[in-house]
């Protein structure tokens, strides 16, 4: 999401299967800022590169990686050459756009960009060996739904790589001002809640926190969350 105090080291994030209007709203608002946000900077780009190097310590070359809401495609170029092949996915046909026009000049193909909402994408249980899914939770109607699926995707011992804003912790009165941001669609939808609710959401799905990292506090809180290696559901 990309504002002033929500800033989360990573895309714009897809949202999950809502209501067509909704739907289509939260895509239109992605869409209209989709060129600003590609020109602006990282707010934090220190941050940033420390969560790219640490999800590139998780990857490996025979690994298929599912990113949700890539947004338009920074982090999944940065981390194709170091696995067999990426699905990358957004709500955005804006961010898409750009995504593709990215890799194109980059040389990358093994990435494949593809339009859904969470719901709405067929992915096989126990098919995929990293999911990545940054500056996405806190954009969900439902995070628990969200993460016990990309749960059921992941093969035994693989690794769901998260950024999120954490709002509860020093902007719980958002949740009051951001309905009202969204009523006049100056904002997207935006959920509230604080790290605490966001690992206990992991592991309520059946995952185990095998990395937490947060810069300070009020900024992104970064997690890989890992599926037990005996389980394949």
């Amino acid at each position: 999401m990309n504002t002033a105090t929500l800033e989360t080291g990573g895309a714009p994030r897809a949202a999950p299967k809502q209501p067509m209007g909704k739907m289509d709203s939260a895509a239109k608002f992605w869409d209209k800022v989709a060129e600003r946000y590609a020109k602006s900077p990282v707010a934090d780009e220190a941050a940033y590169r420390k969560k790219l190097d640490v999800t590139r310590g998780y990857l490996r070359p025979d690994m298929d990686v599912l990113e949700l809401g890539c947004g338009t495609g920074s982090t999944a170029i940065v981390h194709a050459p170091h696995v067999k092949h990426i699905r990358a996915v957004d709500i955005s046909s804006g961010m898409l756009a750009i995504a593709k026009r990215k890799a194109e000049a980059a040389n990358i193909d093994n990435i494949t960009f593809e339009q859904s909402t969470i719901d709405d994408l067929e992915v096989a249980d126990g098919s995929v060996d990293v999911v990545l899914a940054l500056s996405l939770l806190h954009l969900l109607e439902d995070r628990d739904v969200a993460i016990a699926r990309v749960h059921k995707m992941l093969k035994p011992g693989g690794v769901f790589v998260t950024s999120t804003a954490c709002l509860g912790e020093t902007m719980g009165w958002f949740r009051y001002v951001g309905p009202v941001g969204k009523f006049f669609r100056v904002i997207p939808l935006v959920r509230v809640f604080s790290p605490d609710d966001l690992k206990q959401s992991f592991i309520r799905a059946g995952f185990a926190i095998d990395y937490d990292w947060q810069p300070r506090k009020g900024k992104a809180v970064f997690i890989v969350a890992k599926k037990n290696e005996t389980l394949s559901g």
